[in-house]
């Protein structure tokens, strides 16, 4: 029999129950997006001028092929779709289509605040488009250095360092050699220099991983700021002025219209980058090598009993990891401006990590990640010259509010590999 304390205790977690089940994921960010749909509606609508356009160019002329709207109107109606969705997700109608309900929201949402932003003037979409792939590169390479040292165990909070030292690496010994390939090469080396101090103290000497990530940034801001003013500052022609990549314009190609210029006509290390994309997806779920840093990355002690040597997958990931990131120091010098500037990473090593857990630790997601968070870079420089009324401290925020909102708002609960930043003790 069932005592009455018994049967309210049990009434009590039912209903606890039947309230955590009603607030799905679904339903949380369904109600984010009816809120901010409805933000939109009202606040981009109004605030817009009547009888204004907004124009999205198709080139970066203002007067090139385009889309002219009536800026009000839509700003409006884009709102409505984002609480339309919102609303439905709310309702629990479309739980099974988590991923495509949130991309249009979004999708509506941005396209609300464009029509606010740009009405009486346009936006060039192939330019926002260059600008965002461009901003994204060090961020993919960065975020791909932390998916193959995070799927075997070991977590690379170092990604920053590795950036910053590839940066420098590049444009000192791009100038010394007079060559951008030197350049490359050498900050390939430099990242992976900062990855071999990450995987011996980590791996052979078991230090909290975490801890010595932000030991590891500290250490190379300390180290290629000192250089900096000691050496490249003082002798400018000699110590930073590297040549560059120019962009490849890969014929027929690159003449598609609007795909063709942001697709096809780019650097060598942006074309390396989307390799190395590809190449990492495929070794990690296609070959033998992934398999062995799946196993380690999950569950290394059955991996060891296996025969797989866990230390040795752990150090050849995280250094093929820092030479990546290297690559992706590079193309903030050798492949960009041709200069290095002290701390010119910028925290991109950290919003390459958001990447990584925004793409669920996998190279495609992480890919998809970074062109999130360059597009949300290469907009707010584009609003900044459009002389936008958002001032410009709040549009300087705008890449690192779109990091937090999408890993806290929309990637929702995850799980790291098993294994992740656990240090493996041979018994």
């Amino acid at each position: 029999m069932v005592g009455p304390g018994q049967a309210v205790l049990s009434d009590t977690v039912a209903e606890s129950v039947a309230v955590h089940g009603f607030w799905t994921r679904s339903r949380k960010a369904g109600l984010v997006y009816l809120v901010a749909g409805v933000f939109a509606a009202v606040v981009f609508g109004l605030a817009t001028k009547a009888h204004e356009t907004a124009r999205f160019t198709l080139s970066v002329k203002s007067n090139g092929a385009g889309i002219d709207l009536p800026a009000r109107p839509f700003a409006i109606a884009f709102g409505v779709v984002c609480a339309l969705v919102g609303a439905a997700m709310l309702g629990g109608y479309l739980k099974r289509r988590f991923g495509a309900c949130t991309a249009v929201a979004l999708v509506a949402f941005v396209l609300s605040f464009l029509c606010w932003q740009i009405a009486g003037n346009f936006l060039p979409l192939v330019g926002l488009a260059q600008q965002t792939l461009f901003l994204a590169v060090p961020l993919i390479l960065g975020s791909l250095a932390g998916v193959l040292g995070e799927r075997s165990g070991v977590i690379n909070v170092a990604i920053e360092g590795q950036l910053l030292t590839g940066a420098f690496c590049g444009a000192l010994f791009g100038s010394i050699f007079a060559s951008a390939w030197a350049g490359l090469i050498a900050a390939a080396i430099g990242g992976a220099l900062i990855g071999a101090i990450l995987a011996v103290l980590a791996i052979r000497y078991l230090v909290d991983q975490v801890v010595l990530g932000v030991v590891l940034n500290v250490f190379a801001m300390g180290v290629t700021g000192y250089l900096y003013d000691r050496f490249m500052q003082p002798n400018t022609e000699a110590y930073n002025n590297p040549p560059t990549f120019g962009p490849i314009h890969i014929p027929l190609l690159a003449d598609i219209p609007v795909l063709g210029p942001v697709l096809f006509q780019n650097t060598i290390i942006t074309y390396l980058a989307i390799v190395l994309v590809v190449v990492v997806t495929l070794a990690l779920n296609k070959t033998r090598w992934g398999l062995r840093t799946r196993a380690v990355g999950e569950h290394p002690t059955a991996a060891d009993t296996l025969g797989i040597r866990v230390r040795l997958v752990r150090y050849r990931n995280v250094l093929i990891g820092g030479l990546i990131a290297g690559i992706g120091g590079a193309a903030l010098t050798v492949g960009s401006v041709g200069q290095f500037g002290k701390d010119m990473s910028n925290g991109r090593g950290f919003i390459a990590l958001a990447a990584l857990i925004f793409g669920r630790w996998s190279p495609t997601g992480a890919l998809y990640g970074a062109l999130l968070f360059g597009f949300a870079d290469a907009l707010q420089s584009n609003l900044s010259s459009l002389n936008s009324v958002i001032p410009s401290q709040f549009l300087t925020m705008l890449p690192y509010i779109a990091t937090i909102l999408a890993v806290a708002g929309l990637v929702g609960k995850v799980r790291a590999p098993a294994a992740d930043g656990k240090p493996y003790v041979k018994s």
